[in-house]
């Protein structure tokens, strides 16, 4: 029995089907089907990602937990335990000296999630999914949430960590990267003005955002096309409000999305951009303070400008946290990014 047989006999029985899910860049992820219990969705977390994977575990139960005792504005997805009623399942394998860390949520039926915006009012939709996924957390407690991965959005870190890569990677890649290395140093400017915003809580809150948002973490009915649930909540943690609206902006606005090598197409949709930022607002309803309006703008620049810094870095530590199939994946990703990001500075 192979790893992933072996996890999906722990969360149901009587195995009917396997299907792996080719979506996202960081965990395996799986559809099992039952003969005798509920469809899951199956994941072997990323260790290399998520160090501490017990935490992922936790804080999901703290939401669940908390949303089910207050009146929640979204839905998403159940744990599902396994047969002796853990949350997760800790597979040790000791021919090859790994541990697999695998959970499970409940697979939401009749619903289908899409990966390309087809109208304003989609991205409007969408953008008020997540701002009332904000607001559906308004009251929880962050003082007792488990850390997942340290200064997520943390733009002051990942400058840091991005300027250390430099430090220590092969010359090789170095020199391919040069460049792209000297366009992230120009626009430091953004660093500093992450630093203000961060040291003022009165003018820039913190909240629970969700850290993800790409349009395919969002599930809608199959038959109303309505939002059921928002998924992928591994990086749901307190942030500043550019966050998950910067990460709309630049994952969903865009002409090109960022695997695309279509240079000269990269672009924003000014329908989308402007559908975005409107349905944001409009579903937080009131709770976005006069400096956070006064700065919508650079929540998308904040945003693409650290996942620029991110994709260089990763490729200058030779690729150890975003999967890849070629050796310049994430050097083309982090050129992606730059374009993208100068096409939203051009924003009036």
């Amino acid at each position: 029995m192979n790893s992933v047989s072996k996890a999906a006999a722990r969360f149901g029985t009587n195995i009917l089907s396997i299907q792996p899910v080719h979506v996202g860049l960081i965990h395996d992820t799986y559809i099992v089907r039952y003969s005798n219990s509920p469809a899951i969705i199956l994941q072997c977390i990323n260790q290399h990602s998520f160090a501490q994977p017990e935490n992922i575990i936790l804080n999901y139960r703290k939401m669940t937990g908390y949303l089910a005792e207050s009146p929640a504005a979204i839905n998403i997805p159940a744990m599902v335990p396994t047969h002796d009623g853990q949350y997760f399942f800790r597979d040790e394998n000791m021919e090859d000296e790994t541990v697999r860390f695998w959970r499970a949520t409940a697979y939401v039926e009749n619903c289908y999630s899409v990966s390309t915006l087809s109208s304003p009012g989609l991205a409007a939709t969408a953008a008020g999914a997540y701002a009332r996924f904000t607001c559906s957390l308004e009251g929880l407690d962050p003082s007792g949430w488990n850390q997942v991965i340290a200064g997520f959005h943390d733009l002051s870190l990942r400058y840091r960590q991005f300027e250390q890569s430099t430090h220590e990677a092969r010359l090789f890649r170095l020199m391919k990267a040069t460049h792209i290395i000297a366009t992230l140093r120009e626009k430091y400017q953004y660093v500093e003005w992450f630093e203000q915003v961060s040291k003022d809580e009165e003018n820039y809150p913190t909240r629970f955002l969700h850290h993800d948002c790409k349009l395919n973490n969002i599930l809608f009915d199959s038959d109303s096309d309505n939002v059921v649930a928002v998924v992928d909540l591994d990086t749901v943690m307190p942030g500043k409000y550019f966050s998950d609206l910067g990460d709309m902006i630049r994952t969903m606005a865009c002409t090109e999305d960022e695997e695309s090598r279509n240079w000269e197409s990269i672009d924003i949709n000014p329908m989308l951009y402007d559908a975005i930022v409107n349905g944001y607002v409009s579903a937080m309803e009131g709770r976005l303070t006069p400096a956070e309006m006064t700065h919508l703008k650079i929540a998308g620049i904040l945003v693409t400008y650290m996942q620029a810094l991110r994709y260089t870095a990763d490729y200058l530590n030779n690729d150890i946290y975003y999967k890849t199939n070629s050796p310049d994946h994430n050097l083309y990703r982090a050129f992606n990014q730059l374009i993208l990001l100068e096409k939203l500075e051009a924003l009036p």
